[in-house]
């Protein structure tokens, strides 16, 4: 069966990023939100975002609260922060694992398909 599972990299200190808050919405004609979870001292979910009956084919979006991670660090954003809400919309077509990473600064991000 498919999951999807996701982590966060602070690119800024090189290490996992502790404490991101992260939702998951299921698109459609109106977005649902799936979950909410904190990453942690791993800088990854508790368990799969999506999984058994749940993972179905869809768009999706992940939205990853960075600036309030790094406000909770003492990082200058800026008023407003440059990069406060992350968002990643992807979408689910065959029944897999998905891997939604985040790479993260304050600054810039990057995101792939994993394994």
């Amino acid at each position: 069966m498919g999951a999807l599972t996701t982590h966060v990299l602070d690119t800024m200190a090189g290490k996992p990023a502790a404490g991101v808050l992260v939702d998951l919405y299921r698109l459609g004609d109106e977005a649902e939100r799936v979950s909410s979870v904190l990453t942690n001292d791993d800088g990854r979910c508790p368990g799969p975002l999506l999984d058994g009956e749940d993972f179905s084919p869809g768009e999706y979006e992940l939205v990853f609260h960075a600036g309030d991670y790094f406000r909770d660090r003492d990082v200058d954003l800026g008023d407003p922060a440059f990069l406060d809400h992350v968002v990643i919309r992807f979408g689910i077509s065959d029944d897999s694992h998905y891997h939604v990473p985040l790479l993260i600064s304050p600054f810039g991000y990057s995101t792939y398909r994993g394994s």
